[in-house]
This record gives structure tokens, sequence and C-alpha cells, in this order.
């Protein structure tokens, strides 16, 4: 594989330190873009990269970024508003619109030769345990029409003598660095402590996927160049009951759970269930 200098933004979040990780697995020269409060995060996860610290990545103009961008040769978009008490209809969506268009803007400008962006599940029509990457879109929240304004205007904006687009479409991902407040971390918590956890009826039909093989598979499109919508997804559909009682099994303690407690909020879909199409750079 040829060895790539790559600008990451989210680069200690989430979904962002699994990319770094298998970028710089893979060969790759990885150029963070992170708060002055998340150096500190890159340096004690043993994340060796070069730095470029920037208070608000979506306050940057698009002169800027193309200063920033300048010898890259991808762009890896993962920053997003993500704060799960509020991020589905938080007005901070459209600021991430705004702030991503002109990150696109100043990377065209430096000559960058592709630039992949994280999209999600939730742009498709829900519910429906088939999604390819031809579904119909259709938002249901705030941060679901954003992230499809950007795929969109990015379609568009690159299509003629541009980099390379790629979108890559996050399913359900779970694994390490979750916020306590999700429902994984939420589970392993009350076990952990003895105390029970109370669920929905997990009826829900979910397409579940590690973040460190989702981080695997978004950062192995830097070397494949696959272009277009990317599914981000196992392509498996596991009933969220099984899911977290197999949980449970690692613990001992299916006692501990119990189902039909909580309600299945009125916006959350039945079944949610991707097709993978993501190409091999091998």
């Amino acid at each position: 594989m040829t060895s790539r200098r790559v600008l990451l933004t989210g680069a200690t979040g989430f979904v962002g330190r699994q990319i770094h990780r298998c970028l710089l697995e893979a060969g790759h020269l990885v150029v963070a873009a992170v708060r002055p409060d998340s150096v500190a995060k890159l340096e004690q996860g043993g994340l060796a990269a070069e730095i470029v610290v920037i208070d608000d990545v979506f306050a940057v103009t698009a002169d800027d970024w193309a200063g920033h961008c300048n010898g890259i040769d991808a762009v890896i978009h993962a920053a997003w508003y993500v704060n799960p008490r509020d991020y589905l209809d938080s007005r901070e969506n459209i600021r991430c619109v705004a702030g991503s268009m002109a990150l696109a803007e100043g990377a065209m400008r430096a000559g960058v030769g592709h630039f992949i962006g994280v999209g999600t599940c939730a742009e498709y029509r829900l519910p429906s345990d088939h999604l390819t990457i031809d579904h119909p879109l259709e938002p249901k929240t705030l941060y679901a029409a954003s992230k499809i304004a950007v795929f969109q205007m990015l379609q568009q904006m690159f299509k003629t003598g541009g980099p390379i687009f790629s979108w890559c479409r996050i399913f359900y991902l779970h694994g390490e660095g979750e916020y306590p407040q999700r429902l994984v971390p939420y589970v392993r918590q009350k076990l952990e402590q003895g105390q029970v956890a109370k669920l929905s009826k997990g009826t829900q039909l979910r397409d579940f996927l590690n973040v460190r093989e989702a981080g695997a598979m978004i950062a192995g499109v830097v070397d494949s160049g696959q272009a277009g919508p990317i599914n981000i997804c196992s392509g498996v559909g596991v009933r969220l009951r099984d899911f977290i009682e197999a949980i449970a099994d690692e613990y001992g303690r299916r006692d501990l759970l119990e189902f039909g407690t909580a309600d299945i909020h009125p916006s959350d879909p039945a079944a949610v269930v991707g097709v993978c199409n993501v190409i091999s750079a091998g």
C-alpha cells in the first residue's frame, strides 16, 4: 500500500480514534485536527500524529482549511456534534453543515485527492431490514437531515473536477469509548454493580458492529479509493433482546435484565439492517 498523508477531524472521538489507529497501522501519516483539550488524549492513547490545534473545527474558514490541507492526500471528516442528550435535534447540526462545507471547499482548493465524509444510517427511510445504498433517503431528525444535506451538496460540488468523494454511513456501533449514557455501557454498568437493567421489550432488529471494525472499514477507504455511499455495517440483523442477553451471559446474570419496563420511543424504527458494500483494498 502507498503511504498517504491524511487529515483527520474528530481524531479522539468514539469513531475517530479507531479510524486514527487503523490509519497508523496501515502506514499512513495522520494529521489530526483537534481541540486544545484533546491533545493530551492523543498522547495518552499512543496515537502518533502531526497535530493541528483548532478551537472549533466548525468555525474555520475555507481559506484557513486550504492552508491546513496543503500537502494532504486525503481528508477523513469524522467530527460532528454528538452530545447524546440532544444531538438528534440540536441546532448545532446546522453549524456542523456550514463548517463541513468550509472544510470541503478548503480541501478542494488545496488539491486534496480524496474526501471521505461520515454519515449515518438514519439518513435512510426507515424501518427496513435490507438497506442498500440505493434505498430512499428520508430523515426523521435534524441530525439526519443535516448529514444528508452535506452528502448531497458535496456530491454536486465534487462531481466536476473535484476529489474522489466517499460517504461512509455508520450503523449501530458499540465498543471502546462509548458514552456512558448509551445502551451497552448502561447495561454493562448495571450488571457489574449487580443491579437490574430496565429495558424495552427488545423487539427491535438492529445491525450492530464493533467500533473497531467500523474504524478499519472507514480507514480502508483511503487505500481502496471506493467512491460514493458506503454502508459501514455488519449486514446481519440481530434482535435487540438477543444482543443484550449475549452481553448478560458474559456475566452470567440474565436475571438482572428486566425487559418491557422501558417504553420503545415512537421514533425508534422496528428494523435497521444494512447491506454492506465495503470494497477491500487488498
